[in-house]
C-alpha cells in the first residue's frame, strides 16, 4: 500500500507517499450503514524531524466506535487502536522495525511521534494481536472494572454482560484469576453460550434471546450477585440490579444495546433499587487508567504463556473490509476480540 515517490540517496527519506484510509462521510441515524464510509487514497506529508512512518498491521474493532460516529470529524478516518511497524524514522527514539501501538486506526499508514505511541516488546509465547485484545485496551477495560471499580474479592459471584465479546471474554477469565467463586455471563446465541462454558470456563451462560434475563440470572445465582461488569445496558443492567446482593457493585463499561438507539433510552425500571439495596453503580473510562498497563501485563502474561488464559480473536483480512467488520461486530458476529489484519 505504501507508494514512495521521491528518494534522496542513501538516506531514502520519503517526500511524498500514498496511504489508504477509510473515512466516515455521513452521520448514522440508528444502525450505521456501509454507505456512510468510503475508502480513499491520500498523499501524506513528508516526514519531519521527530516523526516516524508506521505501517499498520492490525486494527482494533470496538463498540465505542459507534458513539464516535455521532460527533467525530467527517471526511476523516475514525480514531482507533492500531498495531504497526516503523518503516521510516526521523525520530531517534523510534528505530525502523520497532513495533508500536498507537491510536491512528482505519488507515494503512500513520505518521507518529514518540509521544503518541507505545513501543512494544512482545514476550515469547504471546501473539502480537494480544496487544489489541487481552493486553490492550480491551483487557485493560476488564481489569480496571474488576480490580479498581468493583474490586472483586475471592469467593464472590460475578456477572458479566456481553460475555463473548472482547471485554466480556477477558473479564470472565480475569474474574476467575482474581478468585471469583462463580462467573456468569450473558450472550446472544447457543453457540456463544457453549463457548463461554466449554472454552472460557464460565459457570453459567445465559442466552438473553431465550427470555427473561433477570429470571435466568436468578436461577444461575440463587444467592445473588456480588459484582457485575456491564457492557450492554438496558435489560441487562436491569437484570443485574434485580439480582445484586445488598451492597453489591456494578462497574459500567459500555452500553452496546443503546449506541444506535434512535430515541432516548429509558432508565432501567428498577433503577431506584440501587438506593434501597445500597448498591454502587460506577462508570469509568479506561483512558484514565493507562498507567496500569505494566500491571496488567505482569498479571496476565504468565497465564497467557501457560495457556490458562485464552486470547481468542475474530480476525478479518483486509483494510477494505474494516467497515464490514465494524458492522458485523455491532451485530454480535465476533467471538472474542474483533481485529482487522491490514495486509
Amino acid at each position: 500500500m505504501l507508494n514512495p515517490c521521491v528518494h534522496f540517496g542513501d538516506r531514502d527519506w520519503l517526500t511524498a507517499m500514498q496511504a489508504t484510509l477509510i473515512q466516515q462521510v455521513a452521520r448514522p441515524h440508528g444502525r450505521p450503514e456501509a454507505s456512510q464510509f468510503r475508502l480513499v487514497q491520500e498523499t501524506l506529508a513528508p516526514l519531519q524531524d521527530g516523526e516516524a512512518l508506521v505501517e499498520n498491521l492490525y486494527l482494533s474493532v470496538d463498540p465505542y466506535m459507534r458513539e464516535v460516529m455521532d460527533d467525530g470529524d467527517l471526511n476523516a478516518p475514525q480514531e482507533g487502536r492500531a498495531l504497526g511497524r516503523v518503516v521510516k524514522s526521523r525520530a531517534a527514539e523510534l528505530a525502523e522495525g520497532q513495533l508500536v501501538a498507537h491510536r491512528q486506526g482505519w488507515r494503512s499508514h500513520a505518521i507518529v511521534t514518540p509521544a503518541t505511541v507505545r513501543r512494544l516488546s512482545v514476550p515469547e509465547g504471546v501473539g502480537l494481536t494480544a496487544y489489541l485484545g487481552m493486553l490492550g485496551g480491551t483487557g485493560l477495560s476488564a481489569y480496571v472494572g474488576l480490580t479498581r471499580i468493583a474490586k472483586v474479592r475471592p469467593g464472590e459471584t460475578v456477572f458479566i454482560t456481553g460475555a463473548a465479546g472482547g471485554v466480556g471474554s477477558a473479564a470472565g477469565q480475569i474474574a476467575r484469576l482474581l478468585g471469583a467463586a462463580k462467573v456468569i455471563g450473558s450472550t446472544g446465541s447457543p453457540d456463544k453460550a457453549r463457548y463461554l462454558l466449554e472454552r472460557l470456563g464460565f459457570d453459567a451462560a445465559l442466552n438473553y434471546r431465550e427470555g427473561d434475563l433477570a429470571a435466568q440470572l436468578a436461577q444461575a445465582a440463587p444467592g445473588g450477585v456480588d459484582v457485575s461488569l456491564e457492557n450492554v445496558g438496558g435489560d441487562h443492567l436491569a437484570a443485574a440490579i434485580a439480582n445484586m446482593r445488598d451492597r453489591g457493585r456494578i462497574a459500567w463499561c459500555g452500553a452496546v444495546s443503546q449506541y444506535s438507539a434512535t430515541s432516548p433510552t429509558a432508565a432501567p425500571h428498577n433503577l431506584f433499587d440501587i438506593v434501597g439495596r445500597q448498591l454502587r453503580l460506577e462508570g469509568f473510562l479506561v483512558r484514565d487508567f493507562t498507567h496500569l498497563q505494566p500491571e496488567l501485563e505482569d498479571f496476565l502474561v504468565p497465564h497467557i504463556r501457560s495457556g490458562r488464559v485464552s486470547t481468542d480473536e475474530t480476525i478479518v483480512d483486509g483494510l477494505e473490509n474494516m467497515t464490514a467488520a465494524f458492522l458485523s461486530m455491532l451485530d454480535g458476529a465476533n467471538t472474542g476480540k474483533m481485529i482487522v489484519r491490514v495486509m
